[in-house]
């Protein structure tokens, strides 16, 4: 097994693919990356900006280049001696034209060979359904479309398709009778009766009356393929058949505006197995699962064998070449058993570095039992995040906040309600098909006989509002002690917030629990397991919108730890328990990946470092936010005595505007836009005063023009800058003290793409904002050429640019390839300083056989410097710390430390942080 010492994450895409990736391998190799990381790679609906919408799994995506310049990319990377690391997508694919495995299910129904390749009603162990497989698209309600002409019915060589903007799906055969017989006897006038073609489309007719039945198998393919073949062939060689077929297209497309002229395309899609709607429909009639609320991604029963192998030979071909060196899971909460699959993956791919996008609550692990190396590194994100926020003020941030809004609601309080808000918006219809279910499970237990569907959903309803972890991983082997108490937990709460449905509690808890009465069949007891782990598909779907996408907008005492993992209700976490959380990872997931920022993150890693600030300094940033609120309130509207923006989202921005706030003129070019944007997003994900299924038009523009006001306001820039730059100036340090610890901690660090310099980007989209490759390998050459001590002082001089982050990134990196074993198996030994400043220190050493590496990193430095400070030399005073040995080098500096007691003033002589290596 290869196992990286530091990854690169690349976010490849049309703008950005195979060849442009090529160019930035050296610069990579000189950075210290032993491992390429890829964004998705094979075949994704197109123009797709992030590769998770896959339509193909087994070919690479041509939007990002061909296989042979594939293959010159994977050559330059093993020229370096570098790994790939490929993330996979094994939960769903696209609801998309180009989805042919899907377009084959909508098309030919129940005889699809790619019937199991979906999770469908259609396919249901128990209480399958037969109705259209809804494909919520539309932009508004589905009659408005069909009467405005924006639903269009178009024939070609594939034969005939329903189309609506980019999407195209194809028709059922058998309704292509109601298509053909429309004037036949007008084609019959024309060519005669006895014409040959006119007798090869009676034939056609013909056929299409005798399609074998359903589960036709092979034989029905190849009749549908000669019908629509000879009909073809038909339009193409007979004038008057391709008029016939051309002026029917237009009949059935009808005249806009004229509610009658559709009333043949409307019959004729009411006879196929789908069924086009409004997009919002999916929030309520949904029979497909989806990924989380996206109606655009279809999910997979990866479960299934034949799909698992036909999704994971091209990777399993790839990695058996050794182009692909190891693997990230997407989503594998999404995965009916990620045990089974984590087996059957290892077995595919043999002895290859694998970890997963696992969303991990403070004090959860990931189950040992699983086939894998560790997490993407959200968890560590958080502690690492955490350990920069100042505790000891969590009470001053209680009442700044209380007073901005007028109430105090804890953070726990606000999940609760969004979780139920979403409950109810978004996931109602997956909510009434988990009731369903239950329903046919209660009328064969004489105890359930009497609950009612209502009843059902409002205990299930509540179970899965009040899990506390994103889901359990029951299976056919039983119900682990840790989910059984996560599972008792949820009843136990939900049974004191929903009095009158104990006895529907008890029934949800005994069959998730899997306590089987004796009375029960096999396959009752199979209806039981398949619905425990049905319902452990949908607490993390309702975790990740409830919280993530929507909690996390709403709760905003401190934006910063609004992180995806994290807990904002934890006012950050002490040192004890920061090192805590790396000794536990050094001993049980120690080649786990280090994550700061990545595709999917709220806010970058240097604007949460800024934001970190603030919680230091309570009483000076409460005189801020009042003052800029005084002199902004005239940019607000007043509108049925609310004012927009809301107090909340106006004390979000603010934090936004102090950690996104760009370091150089040069930067701003964008920006306002940048902001408008996240502002639009943040509130509508925040589902308070407008939303995405109900955007309120007033609310949006009053927040985007407060935005453009207040921005181009100079009398608030003059009370403003000096504030953020000040803010900005800490947040330098914090910034580098934490990419240190994250080079040196337990696990493997990983870069998201362009993350060397400073990375003050917000929510998605922004986070995937081209990257300026040609002016980092620029810095990066300057500074190989150049010695250290020389230009330490240059750098930290003028920080803006973000040479210093650079700098920091390629010694320490040096360090990790030198010491690989250090890195990689080492011990963690938590290390304390001692004399003035000794809290300020997070310290540690790395130790393996004879190699030790220490890491020393600052923090909380607005009580430690000046804003036009910096944290070396004399400040430091008497603090220190105790080595076991001496004789070290400071690997930062390049310069000696002498003695086994280490003065701070002089590790920290010329640079914010020290890596000691003996």
């Amino acid at each position: 097994m290869r196992i990286p010492l530091a990854t690169y994450r690349v976010q490849l895409r049309q703008e950005f693919p195979f060849e442009a990736a090529a160019k930035i391998v050296g610069y990579l190799a000189k950075l210290g990356i032993s491992d390429f990381y890829a964004s998705p790679i094979f075949k994704a609906k197109a123009g797709s900006s992030h590769g998770y919408d896959v339509v193909d799994p087994t070919q690479l995506n041509p939007e990002l280049g061909t296989p042979e310049v594939f293959d010159q990319l994977v050559e330059k990377l093993q020229h370096h001696n570098m790994g790939w690391l490929q993330d996979i997508v094994p939960n769903h694919m696209s609801y998309d034209s180009n989805n042919r495995y899907l377009m084959d299910v909508l098309e030919n129904g129940f005889d699809s060979e790619y019937l199991q390749f979906f999770d469908l009603a259609w396919n249901s162990p128990f209480r399958s359904s037969q109705e259209p497989i809804l494909a919520p698209l539309l932009g508004d309600f589905y009659g408005s479309c069909l009467e405005n002409g924006d639903i269009k019915l178009q024939y070609g060589q594939e034969g005939l398709s329903v189309n609506y903007y980019a999407l195209r799906v194809p028709l059922r055969l058998e309704s292509y009778s109601i298509f053909l017989t429309r004037d036949l006897g007008k084609l019959a006038k024309t060519l005669g009766r006895r014409n040959p073609d006119f007798v090869k489309l009676l034939a056609v007719l013909y056929m299409l009356k005798s399609l074998p039945a359903e589960s036709g198998g092979k034989q029905r393919q190849d009749q549908a393929e000669f019908v629509k073949g000879l009909l073809w062939e038909l339009y193409e060689g007979n004038p008057e058949v391709k008029t016939f077929i051309d002026e029917n297209i237009q009949f059935f497309n009808g005249e806009a505006g004229n509610s009658h002229s559709v009333d043949w395309l409307d019959k004729l899609l009411s006879e196929q197995f789908f069924r086009l709607s409004y997009w919002k429909v999916g929030a309520e009639e949904i029979n497909y699962r989806r990924f989380f609320t996206v109606n655009e991604l279809i999910s997979v029963r990866i479960e299934e064998q034949k799909v698992f192998n036909y999704t994971h030979n091209f990777i399993a071909q790839l990695i058996q070449e050794g182009k692909v060196t190891g693997l990230r899971i997407d989503h594998i909460d999404g995965l009916s058993n990620p045990k089974q699959y984590l087996h059957r993956l290892q077995e595919k791919v043999g002895d290859t570095y694998i970890v997963a996008e696992k969303i991990l609550q403070p004090g959860e692990d990931l189950p040992k039992d699983w086939s894998i190396q560790g997490t993407s590194g959200y968890d560590y994100l958080n502690y690492l995040n955490s350990v920069f926020c100042d505790v000891q003020n969590e009470p001053r941030f209680d009442e700044i906040y209380q007073r901005i809004q007028g109430r105090s609601i804890p953070f726990e309080e606000v999940v609760l309600d969004k979780k139920r808000l979403i409950l109810d918006k978004n996931l109602a219809g997956d909510l009434d098909n988990l009731a369903t279910l239950l329903k046919d499970i209660s009328l064969k237990d004489r105890y359930g006989n009497d609950f009612t569907i209502n009843g059902l959903k409002r205990a299930i309803a509540e179970v899965l509002i009040q899990f506390s972890i994103y889901r359990t991983y029951t299976t056919e082997e039983g119900v682990a002690e840790d989910d059984r108490n996560y599972v008792k937990n949820a009843i136990e709460i939900a049974r004191e917030n929903q009095p009158f449905s104990q006895k529907e509690l008890d029934f949800v808890e005994k069959v998730l629990l899997l306590e089987y009465d004796d009375s029960l069949t096999a396959k009752d007891k199979e209806q039981w397991l398949y619905f425990a782990m049905r319902i452990q598909q949908y607490t993390g779907p309702l975790m990740a919108k409830g919280v993530e996408d929507t909690a996390f907008f709403v709760y905003n005492r401190l934006i910063s730890l609004n992180e995806v993992g994290g807990d904002p209700g934890r006012f950050g976490i002490s040192t004890t328990e920061f090192h805590q959380f790396n000794q536990y990872r050094q001993q049980h997931w120690n080649v786990a990946m280090n994550a700061t920022s990545t595709h999917d993150t709220k806010r970058g890693e240097d604007l949460r470092a800024r934001i970190n600030v603030l919680s230091e300094i309570p009483d000076e940033w409460q005189a801020q936010v009042q003052k800029w609120r005084e002199m902004n309130h005239q940019y607000k509207i007043q509108h049925k005595k609310a004012s927009m923006p809301s107090a909340n989202d106006e004390y979000a921005f603010y934090q936004t505007l102090v950690g996104a706030y760009p370091f150089q003129e040069s930067e701003m070019d964008g920006f306002v836009d940048r902001v408008e944007q996240y502002a639009i997003k943040s509130i509508r994900e925040a589902k308070v005063s407008t939303a995405w299924l109900r955007p309120n038009s007033a609310y949006e523009e009053a927040c985007t023009n407060f935005v453009k006001a207040i921005l181009a306001d100079d009398q608030f820039l003059k009370e403003f800058l000096p504030f953020q730059q000040k803010i900005s100036h800490y947040g330098i340090f914090n910034s580098l003290s934490q990419a240190l610890i994250k080079i040196t901690s337990p696990g493997i660090p990983d870069f998201y793409q362009g993350t060397e310099l400073w990375d003050l980007s917000l929510v998605d989209p922004d986070n995937r904002r081209p990257v300026d490759f040609t002016i980092r390998e620029a810095f990066l050459d300057a500074m190989q050429a150049a010695a250290p001590l020389a230009l330490m002082p240059k750098l930290l001089e003028k920080p803006e640019d973000g040479q210093v982050k650079l700098f920091l990134t390629l010694q320490a990196l040096k360090v990790r390839n030198q010491f690989k074993s250090v890195f990689l198996s080492g011990e963690y030994i938590p290390l304390e300083a001692t004399g003035k400043f000794k809290d300020h220190i997070i310290a540690f050493a790395r130790k393996d056989a004879g190699q030790m590496v220490v890491t020393i990193a600052p923090r909380f430095f607005t009580r430690l410097i000046q804003p036009n400070q910096l944290p070396i030399g004399e400040i430091w005073a008497d603090t220190a710390i105790e080595l076991p040995a001496s004789g070290w080098k400071n690997a930062i500096s390049e310069t000696e430390c002498a003695g086994s007691t280490i003065a701070l003033k002089d590790a920290l002589k010329d640079f914010p942080v020290a890596l000691l290596t003996h």
